[in-house]
């Protein structure tokens, strides 16, 4: 089902850009709740009633197409039962940003209501979360404290059923003290950590204990995402006009037990990839004197050198899937202080210790401080830096962690053999290489470890599988100065194969991360198909 059939007045996200909608994507759902939100109403608290995620296309700062929830009354602590259906690419950086308004008319001129606050975030970020769950402050309001957001993101599974469903109570607890309770449902999907995300809220039946909801017709999707026995837990209130509903009881259920009699088969997702990343760039004398202009690595006050634009390009995408954004920043190449040591493989902090940095911001200020304080040498040596990586992907077998390593050098390698060996031992752990090639040479050898045309081998012995990725950084330079649009494509090219060479690795070895549990189906039910009377529950 795609985005504008779920919400007919929702846009998929896929849709904006007609280079990416034939690229296949990972259809993800956003949940939205927000907690202590500013009361801007005199009488009454707010009615948050309009957030707007909105996509930020790659290489221009324009957002487009906002999408809307619905209106709920009277809360500071709202839940909002409308999903944003996105379509997710690993290897692009999709900006969000939230706004939310509380309604005081039915204008569509946003001056006309009250701003409640926003925040600015990627869809890289809210995935990459612990449990793709993220919180964080709103904003925009000085001096104010606007509360929090809660974002939840889940990827969609591929059930396509609809149910018809019917709710009828029967003796619910009285909670008006001058007449009968007024009664709706609230439906939540359990998530794999525990928490409940909202799917559904009926209507409100006013004054009656004995109350007979409207039948509706939900996507299965939306009660558990395809799993039949995943928990489903069902509220009852009685609505007040304030937004002080009273709690009434609650039970749970599961699909499984509101349709019976379903057939069952097993399968196994990746719902969590935790990246680690780690940079190598090259400090040989072929690059030039980075004092000079002609110098690859010369710091031109007024733009990044092709070094850091391809760093930035990359590294920003990665660093939304680490919690922490601590990055090992390798240097190799080069003669060091004080006693001019030749190094294939020293931190660019200068802590071989820690030679973590904060984020691509400090992995560049690191790269900037070395460059003042090392003397660029040679040979070019792949080797130890691969090795350093290959080092702490061997301790890790359960499928927990990955680990990408970002070379970027500018010529011909000195160690070919080595380089070669290194590689096909890489190539059975989790573990992928990518590599840039900058400046002009014609990186014949880069080429032949990309694997494309011929598996690498190294005496006699093959590489399991293909964990290298090369693109020559001149392909993505855009003459006419568009460097944001650059770094885009060439983050797109050289990350795309990435969630390829993870699950090939995965399923090579039969490790089944994050494992859901047991995932049922029975046939597809069209619209057209749904069952002649529907499924009936007496709470």
């Amino acid at each position: 089902m795609s985005a504008a059939s779920a919400f007919p007045n929702m846009a998929s996200i896929g849709e904006l850009d007609p280079l990416t909608a034939a690229i296949p994507a990972t259809k993800v759902e956003m949940t939205v709740s927000c907690r202590n939100l500013l009361d801007r109403d005199t009488f009454s608290k707010s009615d948050p009633s309009k957030l707007f995620p909105l996509y930020l296309s790659l290489g221009s700062h324009l957002y487009h197409r906002f999408m809307l929830t619905e209106v709920i009354d009277n809360t500071l602590n709202p839940d909002f039962v409308r999903k944003f259906i996105l379509d997710y690419f690993f290897e692009e950086r999709q900006n969000l940003r939230f706004d939310l308004y509380d309604l005081d008319s039915k204008s569509e001129n946003l001056s006309k209501h009250d701003f409640l606050g926003q925040m600015y975030c990627t869809l890289g970020e809210v995935v990459g979360s612990p449990g793709s769950r993220m919180e964080r402050p709103l904003m925009g309001i000085p001096g104010k404290n606007c509360g929090t957001i809660i974002i939840k993101a889940e990827e969609l599974g591929n059930c396509r059923e609809s149910v018809l469903l019917q709710f009828c109570g029967n003796k619910l607890d009285k909670k008006d003290f001058f007449g009968k309770s007024d009664p709706f449902l609230i439906f939540y999907r359990s998530n794999e950590d525990g928490t409940y995300t909202i799917c559904h809220k009926t209507e409100v039946v006013k004054n009656t204990l004995d109350p007979v909801w409207q039948a509706f017709k939900i996507p299965v999707r939306a009660l558990c995402n395809g799993d039949y026995d995943r928990a489903i837990k069902i509220e009852v209130y009685d609505w007040d006009r304030d937004g002080g509903h009273d709690y009434i009881g609650e039970f749970k259920t599961s699909y499984r037990e509101l349709s019976k009699g379903q057939s069952q088969f097993n399968v196994w997702e990746v719902s969590h990839m935790l990246i680690n990343f780690t940079v190598a760039i090259d400090f040989t004398a072929s690059n030039g004197n980075p004092s000079q202009p002609t110098s690859l690595h010369y710091m031109n006050p007024y733009q990044l050198n092709a070094y850091a634009m391809a760093l930035r390009a990359v590294g920003e995408i990665i660093q939304d899937y680490d919690s922490d954004k601590m990055f090992p920043a390798l240097g190799f190449g080069a003669k060091l202080p004080p006693d001019g040591r030749v190094s294939h493989e020293f931190a660019l902090n200068g802590n071989p210790e820690n030679p973590y940095c904060s984020g691509i911001e400090g992995v560049l200020e690191a790269y900037y401080r070395s460059l003042k304080s090392v003397r660029l040498y040679g040979p070019t040596f792949f080797s130890p830096v691969i090795n350093h990586v290959a080092r702490y992907a061997s301790l890790v077998k359960d499928g927990s962690e990955y680990f990408i390593l970002l070379i970027i050098s500018d010529g011909v390698i000195s160690d070919m053999a080595q380089t070669k060996e290194s590689i096909v031992n890489a190539s059975c752990l989790p573990m992928s290489i990518i590599i840039v090639g900058v400046g002009s040479a014609e990186f014949d050898e880069m080429i032949e470890l990309d694997g494309d045309e011929v598996r690498i081998s190294s005496r006699g012995r093959f590489a399991e599988r293909d964990i290298v990725q090369f693109v020559p950084f001149r392909d993505y330079v855009d003459h006419r100065g568009n460097h944001i649009l650059s770094m885009a494509r060439l983050a797109k090219d050289v990350l795309a194969e990435i969630p390829d060479q993870f699950l090939h690795y995965m399923r090579t070895r039969g490790i089944k991360p994050n494992l859901s549990p047991p995932f049922y189906s029975s046939k597809p039910l069209s619209a057209l198909a749904l069952p002649a009377h529907p499924l009936q529950t007496q709470i």
